[in-house]
């Protein structure tokens, strides 16, 4: 941001920026013993596939704590399941069943994700702790604490399907973590958060842009796992993931300050499909 006037009240305001939070994911992936699985006959494969279709299929069909499942491309793995529950607890309920399950002895982990929707609230955050600085209240002070709830209950309310979303039905799903530069020389955590809302203000409008061709959840990973965010994309289009995530390269927020993770590429598929993708083809989404 060269050239422009620094803002005189930046470092005047509280540097951490408040976020709204819902539901909790869960991303597993997994690599198939395909031997193993082949191995079998075909009256115990069909006793293993059976139940675990059901099973599967029970978890797809909760709208209020969804799962889904993805055919992976690449040598990531294979199979990857996401699920979104209301608590750390329903995911672990969700991840033992599956653990539980006689089809998991044929599942090889490669890796796993945990982390919770987050809505980031940089624009509300500096207009409200200007209003408050200005009413000559103090950061951390009851009365500071008690306007912020105020303002947050509003944003949850109106926020509530962006924090408890189903998984879209999209065919596609690009996930990937993500974490915001701690360098010598470049810090994102060291800039006043004016600066940071600015850059999360251009971010967001290539976004934006995307609007209708790709569904974006952003969850906060902070505490919950290796790296700060977990970033899911969702379309019908899969060249959308490169055109987005290239295009936001270039604006400040990531061009500067964003460091990237793996990235897992996958295709949605129904429950119900579970033995085509066992049979080694391509399932179908519906």
């Amino acid at each position: 941001m060269a050239g422009e006037e620094k803002d005189p009240t930046a470092g005047l305001l509280p540097a951490v920026p408040l976020t709204l939070d819902g539901a909790y994911i869960l991303h597993q992936m997994f690599r198939v013993r395909w031997s193993a699985w082949r191995a079998l006959g075909a009256s115990d494969q069909k006793s293993i596939l059976d139940r675990a279709t059901a099973m599967f299929t029970s978890m797809e069909r909760n709208k209020e704590d969804p799962s889904a499942l993805f055919s992976l491309l690449g040598h990531k793995g294979d199979l990857m399941a996401v699920h979104f529950r209301h608590t750390l607890d329903d995911l672990n309920r969700a991840e033992l069943r599956l653990a539980h399950s006689r089809f998991h002895e044929f599942l090889e982990p490669t890796t796993s994700y945990v982390s919770v929707i987050e809505l980031g609230l940089y624009e509300g955050s500096v207009k409200l702790y200007r209003e408050l600085t200005a009413k000559r209240l103090q950061a951390g002070t009851a009365e500071w604490n008690r306007e912020v709830e105020v303002e947050l209950a509003k944003q949850r309310q109106s926020a509530q399907p962006r924090l408890w979303p189903e998984i879209p039905h999209r065919r596609y799903l690009c996930f990937y973590p993500m974490n915001k530069l701690r360098g010598e020389s470049k810090n994102w955590y060291s800039q006043p958060i004016v600066e940071r809302q600015s850059m999360m203000r251009e971010h967001g409008m290539i976004g934006r842009h995307y609007a209708g061709r790709v569904i974006q959840i952003i969850s906060g990973s902070i505490g919950f796992d290796d790296w700060e965010w977990g970033v899911d994309l969702f379309a019908d289009d899969p060249l959308v993931f490169k055109k987005l995530v290239y295009e936001m390269r270039f604006d400040e927020a990531s061009a500067v300050y964003g460091l990237f993770g793996a990235f897992y590429v996958g295709l949605q598929f129904s429950a119900a499909h579970l033995g085509t993708f066992l049979e080694g083809k391509t399932p179908d989404f519906a």
